[in-house]
């Protein structure tokens, strides 16, 4: 239901978070600026260019709440990511739904056109629940129509499961756009979304409105561990990945052999594109132990599992 990696932290990071177990008494920093270095130095980009947050919608709202009037104007397409209306709600902002296209697409030449009086515009890539990626030209020529002093939020909750020879090169975007903020998160590949890990890259004036709005003592020293740990292990984690998107499109080939409408996922998820059969869609997974966020009339995002859970959805869904 909540999209959450399968697997558990590798098992140098469960012993690090551990070992921590005893700082609880003490309070983290009061700002994060030690792991804000931690992930520059990993990214190999200037300290001065990131901002953190609790999770990537945390940081999210960190920006939205620097650069959203009230009674302004957010876009993003509809359906997306759930808190994106809670995020408007939040900055006192109106939400401007686009309506996706068949297919599962973001229509990026209608959020344009809304873009031109908003203050912010939210584009999710790959995109939540439909996993589907856009490309990066038609990303960059999005971005580049969107007003230079309305923010740009580029979700990439879920890039690591992109392959490497289609993901966009976004981090690098910021550098000549300086309305973009690129977030992602430790909470998916990473498997740590219980920590509350989230980063975002921009210019320097932005990541700094950003960051104003950073709740004091608001990371802990176990997320900030974990952190740590989970970069040393990045081949392991690397692995990881690659046993689910394996996981993933053995999933999805078996389901299309049974007979339903899934969409092709650059994601840790799939969605099926079967606005008249949620209900019985939902009625087999029950049946099978198997839970799936379903969207009456709409659809349903299933998350890929281990292999014991995978093969139980095949089971009851499967040719």
């Amino acid at each position: 239901m909540l999209n959450e990696n399968p697997l558990p932290p590798l098992p140098s990071v469960a012993a690090e978070v551990a070992r921590r177990a005893n700082d609880l008494n003490r309070y983290p920093e009061f700002y994060p600026e030690y792991l804000k270095k931690v992930i520059a130095e990993w990214l190999g980009a200037p300290q001065d260019r990131v901002a953190v947050g609790s999770g990537s919608v945390g940081v999210a709202l960190q920006a939205l709440q620097a650069c959203v009037r009230p009674g302004g104007k957010i876009v993003y397409g509809w359906r997306n990511f759930d808190a994106y209306p809670l995020l408007a709600d939040m900055t006192g902002a109106r939400s401007a739904q686009v309506p996706l296209l068949p297919g599962g697409r973001q229509d990026l030449e209608a959020m344009a056109k809304e873009s031109v009086d908003a203050d912010a515009v939210i584009v999710c890539n790959p995109h939540n629940p439909t996993g589907n990626l856009l490309a990066a030209s038609e990303l960059r020529e999005f971005i580049s129509l969107v007003p230079s002093d309305t923010l740009i939020v580029l979700d990439e909750a879920y890039i690591e499961f992109v392959s490497e020879d289609v993901r966009p090169d976004s981090l690098a975007w910021p550098w000549e756009f300086p309305n973009l903020l690129v977030l992602r998160t430790f909470s998916k590949a990473y498997g740590l979304a219980g920590m509350r890990v989230g980063y975002g890259v921009s210019s320097p004036e932005l990541a700094a409105r950003t960051n104003r709005f950073q709740l004091p003592f608001a990371i802990s020293n176990l997320s900030v561990a974990a952190v740590e740990a989970s970069l040393r292990a990045e081949n392991e984690l690397n692995a990881r990945v690659r046993h689910l998107t394996v996981e993933r499109d053995r999933l999805a080939h078996g389901l299309r052999a049974g007979g339903w409408r899934v969409l092709p996922s650059d994601t840790n998820f799939l969605w099926f594109d079967e606005p008249s059969r949620v209900e019985e869609l939902a009625a087999l997974l029950i049946g099978a132990g198997v839970e799936a966020r379903c969207y009456p009339g709409e659809g349903a995002r299933l998350t890929v599992g281990d292999t014991v859970s995978n093969d139980a959805v095949l089971g009851a869904l499967g040719a």
